[in-house]
């Protein structure tokens, strides 16, 4: 069975925080890794409050410099060096490279690991780093600077029928090198993958970043298990550069998303007028909290 993927809403209020809802800050749990997207003022609090160690997380992607998104980065990266953290730590963004040298300039002593950054977000979508079961893309998105959203997409997996091998007499180990080499020989034939298992696709979620209601996020979010996106206003944005709950909600239906997270919210709006807003639009959708749960 693949691995569960854990999402905790660490932050989900937009520029101005308030006392229930914190600056952007999501974290991924997959496997043995742990993925943080954006990092506002207070996500090592909110790291705390939801019991996992900063020391856990290997990667961040920043999806834009605006400070609400990454103004928890100095404190965080402090917190790591008093830990005494020596594994390097990869950090993900447009112009990352540009901005992590500003941070780590700040700092009298330097730190003691590394820090690698990588910028991304020059095409509209590329691939900035792989595991073996997942890979993560970047999305170049529609904001007020160079900003991207991201996409965690697992790898397909394969659920082998244990009576199809058993009739080609597979058992034990053969049936872990057919898995890993896709066929096997079997006397003089040849049994593929697909002759005794069925593919399953893999599951995808999407985060927005800051944005407006952008096209080309929406194309990769096709028929997402999840699309967490920016709905920082219930009335129709007009020239602002993000997103309304209606259209995401719309488009959240069009494309086919089988659950929809909104983000982000001025804190001028009460979580039942957000709701009442969507909920006509797409029935599977929630509003995001702070230290809320969700599993896929």
């Amino acid at each position: 069975m693949p691995e569960p993927i854990n999402i905790v809403m660490l932050g989900t209020g937009a520029a101005i925080p308030s006392p229930k809802r914190n600056q952007a800050a999501i974290l991924l749990h997959y496997g043995p890794e742990y993925f943080l997207f954006d990092c506002g003022e207070g996500t090592q609090l909110q790291l705390e409050k939801a019991g996992v160690s900063p020391s856990k997380i290997s990667k961040i992607f920043i999806s834009h410099w605006h400070a609400d998104h990454f103004a928890g980065l100095l404190p965080l990266i402090e917190t790591l060096h008093i830990q005494k953290r020596k594994e390097p730590l990869e950090i993900y963004g447009p112009e990352a490279t540009r901005f992590m040298d500003a941070l780590i300039e700040l700092s009298y002593w330097g730190i003691g690991f590394r820090i690698e950054a990588i910028d991304c977000g020059e095409e509209e979508i590329e691939t900035v780093c792989k595991g073996e079961e997942y890979e993560i893309l970047s999305i170049k998105v529609k904001h007020s600077v160079p900003a991207v959203g991201y996409c965690f997409q697992e790898k397909e997996h394969w659920n082998i029928d244990v009576g199809k091998a058993s009739k080609f007499g597979l058992k034990g180990k053969q049936l872990k090198i057919v898995k890993e080499k896709g066929e096997i020989k079997v006397g003089n034939k040849i049994v593929t993958l697909s002759e005794i298992a069925t593919k399953k696709e893999g599951r995808k979620v999407i985060y927005s970043g800051d944005t407006e209601a952008c096209q080309t996020l929406f194309e990769v979010a096709k028929g997402a298990d999840l699309l967490i996106h920016d709905a920082t206003f219930v009335e129709p944005v007009g020239e602002r550069p993000h997103s309304s709950v209606g259209e995401i909600a719309k488009l959240a239906k069009d494309y086919n998303l089988k659950k929809l997270v909104l983000t982000h919210f001025s804190r001028r709006y009460r979580n039942d007028e957000i709701l009442e807003t969507a909920k006509p639009i797409f029935k599977n959708v929630i509003v995001a909290e702070d230290l809320m749960k969700i599993k896929i």
